[in-house]
């Protein structure tokens, strides 16, 4: 059954309206989601695979079909980057970002693209045919750069020549799928394996060792060996675990974070292509000790092309009785694990905003306490792990909790990933023992005349070069993983440009901090790239950044401004030399804002120009 909508179109023109939307498609997608308004999100992403867009009139069916009001609906895909409430053509072309990216050409990349297929960034050509764009980190930095087609399909090492063949592939109408294979390899550029990238062990070995241990013994094990979790908060792994465990609920959760979204990570992303049993083990491992019957693993919008290869290997451990029901013939332990995929939202890699998502809401954190651990998916206890974590885990329960404490350091036990790129020969995986030095990782991957490292992404640290003696770990220079090497030849103003531009995308907007406090960051560095700048305006960040630190709702909002604090400090003079003046140099234009009434009133006097005015 189709529904028709009432809908002019002028001959050889690009439909601005749907002119229909089968009825029986969104039908089929809501019965496989059980008309579950929690699934919104997902069910949102599946009608736009269908329709390429999300015109009112289907949100507004998918509205009463779920029984939602239409301003939630609307709420939420306006809230997700990579929903479309606009047509954006048949082809969807998103340019990677991260500032590595731009040092690898991006922007002349995009530039050459938008040329010669006669469309202007951000908008779709008039034909229906693209729309081209830049995206946040693709999770790709060791590869790049790299883009994103219809948000499911990446390209890997761009260069001019690649871009040729591109554009004649989309003026031919070659679908995406019989592109060349090989542009979408995703290498694991894995240089240095440890404990977590050796050799894996064989599915359902941690699974049956943590059977044998029983839920007291294991919880002990995961104590002695101080397991850490490897988000970038650090928590330990045991204690959430216990208290999850001991809380209230008619049910327990367990949900795996593969939302890492901070650029320059993308170590579980290896771990997801390269060990994706392990993954399982942990989740289904944590679920044992939680009392979990359902985990969720919530899968990053731009990894939705590892979404068919994950299931597979769910289905696969199914038959083989590592999930499902009774579980190598445990008849008392039921667990499955289903995947959400995310809709490209940077905030949701915050465990509450996670939950919200998974819950079919917009992506705002959640005011703690209560913890997810007491209140979390559908109000039930609910232990959020990163990729990595469960990983570990995997390994303490089959050698023990000692074993994984002895390496390491006290504080910070077992062994890190570290996503290594930039300015440096080999970009790519490292793991190595916490406590390691950034000076160490700097000679293993081949960085020369290195001025700074930015270690755990935009939100964590700067070091310049008298600090690469500093250790990594939990004690010293925590991470979630990134580590971006910058040689001399690098303006550190444009890198911390870059990441504000950065939080100022990816703000949810729920408080005004953050919000406001953004846009401001990024407005005042314009103006100092612009050469408009003064001592007041450095003096501002510096205030701005002050301010983010004690009131903002949630922790990404108050680390925004992490990386601009660490350049003013240590890099000062990349922000002194754009200064026009030590005095205070206006940032707003009269004449700019008035222009366009001048043109329409035809003036052009004295009178009505800012210079006149007293």
């Amino acid at each position: 059954m189709t529904r028709e909508c009432a809908v002019v179109v002028a001959e050889k023109s690009v439909l601005t309206e749907p002119a229909c939307f089968s009825t029986d498609d969104i039908e089929s997608v809501l019965s496989r989601y059980q008309r579950d308004p929690y699934a919104l999100v997902q069910i949102l992403r599946e009608a736009q695979a269908l329709h390429t867009w999300l015109p009112r009139d289907l949100l507004s069916y998918l509205a009463g079909a779920l029984g939602l009001t239409l301003a939630h609906v609307e709420g939420v895909t306006t809230f997700y980057r990579f929903f479309h409430t606009e047509p954006v053509g048949e082809y969807r072309v998103l340019f990677s970002d991260n500032i590595t990216d731009r040092m690898a050409g991006n922007v002349a990349l995009l530039t050459g693209l938008c040329e010669r297929l006669g469309v202007e960034r951000g908008q779709m050509r008039a034909d229906g045919r693209v729309s081209i764009d830049f995206c946040s980190c693709t999770g790709l930095c060791d590869q790049g750069p790299s883009l994103l087609i219809n948000h499911h399909q990446v390209v890997t090492h761009l260069d001019a020549a690649r871009i040729a063949e591109i554009a004649e592939l989309i003026e031919a109408r070659i679908p995406v799928t019989a592109w060349p294979a090989h542009w979408s390899d995703v290498e694991a550029n894995i240089h240095r394996a440890d404990v977590l990238l050796g050799a894996a062990p064989q599915a359902g070995e941690a699974i049956a060792a943590a059977l044998s241990l029983g839920v007291p013994a294991l919880l002990d094990e995961m104590t002695v060996s101080n397991l850490r979790g490897r988000g970038g908060a650090g928590f330990v792994t045991s204690k959430k675990w216990a208290l999850c465990r001991e809380a209230k609920g008619s049910e327990h959760y367990l949900v795996c974070n593969a939302d890492e979204g901070e650029p320059g990570t993308f170590k579980d992303r290896v771990l997801l292509t390269q060990h994706p049993d392990m993954v399982f083990e942990g989740m289904t491992i944590g679920a044992f000790a939680i009392g979990a019957r359902h985990g969720m693993l919530y899968l990053r919008g731009e990894y939705r092309y590892l979404l068919e290869s994950l299931h597979d290997v769910l289905q696969r451990r199914r038959e083989a009785h590592l999930l499902g029901n009774a579980i190598l013939g445990h008849a008392e332990f039921n667990f499955d694990i289903e995947i959400h995929v995310g809709a490209g939202a940077y905030v949701c890699g915050e465990e509450s905003s996670l939950i919200e998502s998974l819950e079919g809401k917009r992506g705002t954190p959640r005011i703690r306490p209560p913890f997810p651990a007491e209140h979390g998916y559908r109000g039930q206890p609910t232990a959020v792990d990163n990729v990595e974590t469960l990983c570990a885990a995997t390994h303490v329960v089959l050698r023990g909790g000692q074993w994984w404490a002895a390496i390491g350091t006290p504080q910070s036990t077992g062994t890190h990933l570290h996503s290594v790129s930039g300015d440096c020969e080999r970009p790519g995986i490292y793991e190595y023992p916490m406590g390691t030095s950034v000076e160490h990782i700097l000679e293993a991957c081949g960085a020369h005349d290195t001025q700074a490292v930015q270690v755990g992404g935009p939100s964590g640290k700067c070091l310049s070069a008298i600090e690469f003696g500093r250790r990594i770990c939990f004690e010293e220079v925590p991470t979630a993983g990134a580590f971006m090497a910058f040689d001399r030849s690098r303006d550190m103003f444009d890198v911390a440009r870059n990441y504000a531009r950065f939080f100022a995308e990816e703000s949810c907007g729920f408080c005004t901090p953050c919000r406001v406090g953004t846009a401001l960051v990024v407005k005042t560095m314009d103006k100092l790239a612009a050469g408009r700048g003064s001592r007041h305006d450095v003096e501002l960040l510096s205030d701005i950044d002050q301010l983010m630190h004690g009131t903002t709702h949630c922790g990404l909002g108050a680390s925004a401004c992490n990386a601009l604090h660490d350049t003013i400090v240590k890099f000062r003079p990349a922000y002194e030399r754009r200064l026009k003046s030590l005095q205070f140099e206006p940032a707003f234009d009269l004449d700019a804002e008035l222009a366009e009434s001048l043109r329409a009133t035809g003036r052009s006097d004295a009178a009505a120009h800012g210079e006149s005015r007293t």
